[in-house]
Parts: structure tokens; sequence; C-alpha cells
């Protein structure tokens, strides 16, 4: 059994992890402004805002899942717009890494899960802030891959658009849930269990040969064209 640290486990993909995390019995140490439906260890935490709960016992692994969808022409994006994005995204897992480094250094095969954006690799209209910030937390995963090595892996997942609540006003009606199925070599919409999945891999001691890699869940968005 391993004890998981996932920031964000409330809703959206960070739920889905930690469900299936505690379905495969390993305890897992949620921090979020909200509790979620999954059975773990709740700290009421603004990730951004105020201190970071003192946490002594052992870390066997971290997720950091907040993140920001923020879709503008460049023209109408504020300098405060790329500062929140870069806050949510990229501050926010630079504070929970530091924070709990000494509890994961511990750690039995200890690793950490980071998320961008499949937009980082591969451009798109309207993603200028949000590919900005991700394309620092991609940044942060080759460096501490490689500065941690061997003890701590680090991998980051890049899905293209998930089905979560952070994405469900782009999802919001037939029309626009098909749209985007539609922009996919796969055809469909990509949901939090596919992504919770990969993240759950990479915590596991079947990903032990794995660092440093940018991983897409993108329905082939990226690579491939139909």
């Amino acid at each position: 059994m391993k004890t998981i640290l996932i920031v964000g486990s409330s809703r959206g993909i960070g739920l889905q992890v930690a469900q299936q995390l505690t379905a495969a019995r390993h305890r897992v140490i949620g921090l979020s402004r909200t509790a979620g439906e999954a059975d773990t260890v709740h700290h009421n935490t603004d990730i951004l805002n105020g201190e970071l709960p003192a946490i002594e016992e052992t870390i066997d692994g971290i997720v950091y899942c907040p993140g920001s969808i923020n879709l503008r022409p460049f023209r109408a994006l504020k300098a405060d717009d790329f500062r929140n994005d870069f806050e949510i995204n990229t501050v926010g897992a630079v504070r929970t890494l530091q924070q709990y480094l000494p509890n994961l250094q511990r750690g039995n095969g200890p690793a950490v899960v980071l998320f961008s954006t499949v937009a980082v690799q591969t451009g798109m209209p309207y993603h200028a802030s949000v590919a900005a910030a991700k394309g620092a937390v991609e940044g942060i995963t080759r460096s501490l891959a490689a500065e941690w090595a061997p003890k701590i892996r680090v991998n980051c997942i890049a899905p293209s658009l998930t089905d979560t609540p952070l994405a469900a006003k782009l999802l919001d009606s037939d029309a626009k849930r098909q749209a985007s199925a539609d922009r996919h070599p796969l055809k469909q919409v990509g949901n939090s269990a596919h992504v919770a999945a990969m993240a759950c891999f990479l915590l596991g001691e079947e990903a032990s040969f794995i660092t440093g890699q940018i991983i897409k869940i993108d329905g082939g968005i990226s690579s491939v064209k139909n």
C-alpha cells in the first residue's frame, strides 16, 4: 500500500485518481478547497493562499491536478491572465513539491505526476496563456526528473480537452461535444478515467523505468492526421 498526496482531489481528474487509488487499497491524502467523494484524508486547502498543511508521514507519490482553461484571442489577454494561469498551474505545483519533498524522499519508489496540455507541443489558437504556464510545467518536469534521479521519478501527462467540470462550458451542448470529438482521430472526447488511469500507472512499480516524460492522452490529435 502506498500513500499518495493529491492536490485538487475533490473534482475532475483529481477525484478520479483518488477513487482509482483507493479502489486499489492505497491511502490518499487530499488537498483541496472542498472535500471530494473519494475515501481520502482531506485537508481543506487553498493551494495559492495561506500555509500548506503540515504532514509528518511518509509520502510515496504526489499528483498535482489544479489547472485552468483560459481560452481567448491573444489581443484580449491581459498580463494578469498570464500571471493567474502561471500561479495556479506552475507556482502551485512548485509550492507543493517544495513543501512535501522531505516526505517524498522517504517514500517507497516515490513518484510525481504533473499535468500539462496537448496545446504546449501542438500549437492551438486561443491557448497562449495556458500553454505558456503549462510549458513551464513541462520544463519543471524534465528538470526535476534529472535533479531527483535516481530516487524520485517525475512525469507529466498532457491531455487533450477532457470531460471534467473545468471544461464544462466547452462541452455544454451536443453540438460542442460532437465538434470536439470530431477534431480527434479517435472521434471521442476524453474523460477523467482515461487520464487518471495513466496517472495511477505512473505512480506504480510498473512505471519504475519511466521518468522525465510528457505523455499525451489526447485521442491522437497531436500526432495523427485523418
